[in-house]
């Protein structure tokens, strides 16, 4: 990825230029010392005088009123603030009209912001007073004085909060009167320039250190550049949070979200006092100290899928090549090219006004439709269908490009979604919610309604990033979801009733990707390549967990890296430094889910025969306990000495009953209440106050005893027998009660419990007796 650069031969304005805004993807205004307003239209390359300014003022800052806030559309979006150094901030029209005049500081106002949605405007001033005021330029307080000018302010993603610099220190400081202030020392020499991003929630910095660091919003340093030769004089966050741009003497970087650069343009600018991002994250406009304003266009993005690589070799034009053979496509594009994804056969483009859908197999013919809406921020991509993100909402479409659905809930911004906090499977969408960041929520996808009983998931810890896992049926759907504490965990998306069970299955982890293929989940666990084989089996034998995965050792990584994807056997990797790091996972486990999947229990044990690996026995193992599969089950544990396990599958075997086998499977994966149930269900009473007994459940056992009007004398005489062992006596007062009155004589429980076996044992023979003649007939 680079820009690239124009500028004109001759410099439209005589003066500096000191700040830039765009209007739409392709109008700019920009504002000069020499007084003058002139606006930028890059389809016909003409610029025109807007409006010459009255001497006296000088700007400093510009910014457009905010157009579209979720999906409603503004009224009053076609006005713009500038700030100028006579200590006022002005309202102008797009025509250039000053709407309104307001006295804002003494000496300059450095800069002036509008909140998101523009109910709000922040000025800051070189009178060391930051001030709020409504958009009709009413003044609501005065936020903040100190005794050193504001270069520089930013609001935070929800407008709550304002960041503000303060010499070499960064204060983040929240409207609320009584909410904590965050303060830190941030650079070696006075700060110039801030941005925060709402969508990533990631903060910029630069000054006259000559360095640009990355922060998060708890004020954590991210990332730290090299020295540059000049100070830093602008940085601007591009509007999806991927990726920043820093300006500095005769200097412009392109640079990753997490700091390292992507490349270093030398133009002749001067110092690029202040760099804008178009709407459409594509363009990049910059004002510079010789009177020029640059222009630069993203172009070179690479896209990689098995043996295809894509790249965007100029505005509208994309290059295919398979490299396999070498072959070359070329793929041209009306308008210009904003996002694109490459996943499961198939290139899906957004351009600024369509959507194009090329499969793998045929690169000549796309499928083509409009899209309504303006910019889209995000492409998701399943087997089956994908995902469009844009400013109005979510919208599902499949490959023939029919709209499948377009999930719609309380509070909506989907504006600030990224690939971290939505995830698409075939079957379910998952959306972090924004207002409350330990919920998810969850919806169909082929109807975009909320899932099961419309209830969200909700996590003790915020929720950092999500994934479902892409293969299997809908009923089987997991999601895997980091916390803020870098904690795993996994839970079922479709749970009838139930509370979720969440259970943790990795802990210090930094980013994780399932396969496309097959439900086998990798991450960067504290600076090591974890790969989870079986990562389900957390739900059938927890113990077994450690011994189904594999752990790759960091020492290949420099530091911390992200996962990138995980297709087929090919796990990538993207450095610290920006490098791609490929490693690769073992084919085994991939084809151990596909004979899963299809009961082909022969074929996986003689898989695990061959590569006689524990990890493929133990996930062998899991599989088939939530298979019921008890025979290879019983190998598979055999295999890796798990003696216990093979002695209670013998005991689930001579279990007198089918529903009593059943019950004690769920038994063995912890779920005790639904064991009970089962047992209940079945009319299993004994079995059910048996299995609370030996649970030491006592108060239960006692009540099911006494509701079921049978075996209180069982529950009062293994009481008995517990608090003789330890030398105790009975002191809850309902076992006092029924001991009173209930006679324990030991001979006649045992032959009580005979009775029930045989009478279970009697009624189970008689049901495969009658299956058995039904299926004859």
């Amino acid at each position: 990825m680079r820009l690239k650069t124009s500028l004109l031969k001759e410099s439209k304005h005589k003066e500096l230029v000191s700040c830039v805004g765009w209007t739409t993807a392709d109008e700019l205004y920009s504002c000069s010392e020499d007084h003058q307003i002139l606006k930028w239209n890059l389809l016909t390359s003409e610029t025109s005088l807007i409006v010459k300014l009255p001497e006296e003022i000088y700007p400093t800052d510009l910014h457009w009123f905010p157009k579209t806030v979720g999906v409603k559309k503004q009224a009053q979006a076609e006005i713009f603030v500038l700030t100028s150094t006579d200590g006022k901030f002005h309202l102008t029209s797009k025509m250039g009209r000053i709407e309104k005049s307001v006295e804002a500081h003494k000496g300059a106002v450095l800069a002036g912001r509008w909140n998101y949605d523009g109910t709000a405007l922040i000025t800051a001033g070189e009178d060391g007073q930051i001030k709020i005021w409504s958009k009709s330029g009413m003044l609501r307080s005065t936020l903040a004085s100190q005794g050193s000018p504001v270069y520089s302010v930013a609001w935070g993603p929800d407008s709550d909060r304002i960041l503000y610099t303060s010499g070499r220190q960064l204060i983040i400081k929240p409207l609320q009167p009584s909410a904590k202030i965050i303060q830190w020392k941030a650079h070696d020499g006075v700060i110039l320039k801030v941005d925060w991003n709402s969508v990533n929630d990631l903060i910029l910095s630069g000054g006259e250190d000559c360095k640009y660091k990355v922060w998060d919003s708890f004020g954590h340093l991210l990332h730290c550049s090299l020295s540059h030769d000049y100070p830093v004089t602008s940085l601007s966050w591009a509007p999806d949070g991927e990726v920043f741009a820093v300006g500095s003497f005769n200097t412009l970087r392109l640079c990753d979200k997490t700091g390292w650069s992507y490349a270093l343009e030398k133009p002749n600018t001067g110092s690029v006092f202040s760099l804008a991002w178009s709407a459409d994250g594509t363009q990049l406009a910059g004002a510079c100290g010789n009177g020029h304003v640059i222009f630069a266009h993203v172009v070179e993005q690479h896209w990689e899928w098995k043996n295809f690589v894509i790249t965007l070799t100029k505005r509208r034009t994309m290059q295919v090549r398979n490299v396999l053979n070498d072959a070359v496509d070329l793929l041209e594009f009306r308008d210009r090219v904003i996002k694109a994804s490459l996943a499961h056969g198939h290139l899906v483009v957004a351009t600024s006004l369509q959507c194009y859908v090329y499969n793998s197999r045929n690169w000549n013919t796309p499928l083509i439709f409009d899209l309504k809406e303006g910019t889209v921020s995000l492409i998701l991509q399943a087997e089956k269908h994908f995902l469009l993100v844009d400013g109005a909402g979510l919208y599902t479409f499949s490959y023939e490009g029919r709209l499948i659905s377009s999930p719609k809930f309380p509070g909506m911004r989907a504006d600030i979604l990224n690939a971290q906090s939505v995830s698409l499977s075939n079957d379910t969408i998952a959306i972090r919610d924004k207002s409350d960041e330990k919920v998810i929520l969850l919806f169909d996808a082929l109807t975009g309604k909320a899932l099961g009983d419309g209830k969200p998931l909700t996590h003790k810890q915020e929720v950092l990033e999500i994934a479902l896992d892409q293969c299997g049926p809908s009923t089987d759907r997991k999601i895997a979801l980091i916390d803020k504490n870098r904690d795993l965990y996994l839970t079922t998306v479709r749970h009838l009733g139930r509370e979720p069970k969440i259970c943790k299955i990795g802990s210090m982890v930094h980013s994780m990707a399932w396969n496309d293929a097959a439900n086998i989940l990798c991450g960067i666990q504290d600076n090591q390549l974890t790969v989870w084989y079986y990562p389900s089996v957390v739900f059938t034998d927890k113990e077994l967990l450690p011994k189904t995965l594999c752990i790759k050792d960091g020492s290949e990584f420099r530091r911390a890296p992200q996962v990138l994807n995980y297709i087929g056997t090919k796990v990538t990797l993207r450095q610290g430094d920006g490098s791609l790091v490929y490693s690769s996972v073992l084919p085994f486990p991939a084809l151990l889910h596909e004979y899963s999947i299809s009961a082909r229990w022969e074929d996986a044990l003689r898989l695990c025969c061959y590569a006689k690996d524990q990890s493929l026995w133990a996930c062998l193992a899991g599989m088939a306990m939530a298979n019921r599969e008890l025979t290879t089950a019983e190998m598979a544990y055999a295999a890796i000495g798990e003696l216990p396990r093979v002695q209670y599958i013998n005991f689930l075997r001579e279990q007198p009953s089918k529903e009593s086998s059943l019950a004690h499977m769920l038994l063995f994966s912890g779920q005790v209440q639904e064991a009970e149930a089962a047992f209940l269900q079945a009319g299993l009473i004994y079995q059910a106050i048996q299995v609370n007994i030996d649970l030491y459940n006592w108060e239960r056992a006692l009540e099911l005893a006494v509701k079921h009007k049978t075996h209180v004398d069982t529950v009062l005489a293994y009481r008995e027998k517990f608090l003789q062992k330890f030398g105790r006596k009975e002191t809850n007062k309902r076992f006092l009660q029924y001991s009173e009155g209930v006679e324990v004589d030991w001979e006649k429980i045992q032959a009580k419990i005979e009775m029930e076996l045989s009478k279970e044992r009697e009624r189970a023979a008689n049901t495969s007796v009658r299956s058995s003649v039904a299926s004859r007939r």
